[in-house]
């Protein structure tokens, strides 16, 4: 009886940690995916000179449907003024953009470090600019 009560303490206090890896896995795995979302988004705008409500709004079923997160959540700040390709380098011209989107359950077992669960969220960024390719007519 000593041995299973002592195995049953082991357990509690070691499952934390492979429950933590596959959480962590998992929220790198969102983080992968809104990249590759925000990239997709960012390419169409270079193309176009801005992030039309389009592209924005492409980018946010995007997120929400794949990912299970409410549109609503997401926060997408990006230049709404189309800028042209020059034959110069002009750093006005760069078409700027934020994405913010909620990740939920950071830590794996909160209960057990005594993380309340408005505690145990953040806010992935993915912020950057880049050159538009749209041609002056």
């Amino acid at each position: 009886m000593k041995d299973f009560i002592v195995l049953v303490a082991v357990l509690l206090i070691l499952l934390p940690f492979p429950l933590q890896y596959a959480l962590d896995e998992h929220n790198h795995l969102l983080k992968s995916e809104i990249q590759s979302y925000v990239y997709s988004a960012k390419e169409k705008a270079k193309q176009e000179g801005y992030f039309t409500e389009d592209i924005k709004r492409e980018l946010k079923e995007n997120i929400s449907i794949n990912l299970n997160i409410n549109e609503s959540d997401i926060h997408i700040t990006a230049d709404e003024v189309r800028k042209y390709r020059e034959n110069e380098f002009k750093k006005s011209e760069l078409i700027h953009y934020k994405v913010e989107v909620p990740i939920k359950r950071i830590i794996a077992v909160p209960v057990l470090w005594g993380i309340k669960d408005d505690d145990n969220k953040t806010v992935y960024v993915v912020e950057g600019y880049t050159a538009s390719e749209a041609i002056m007519q």
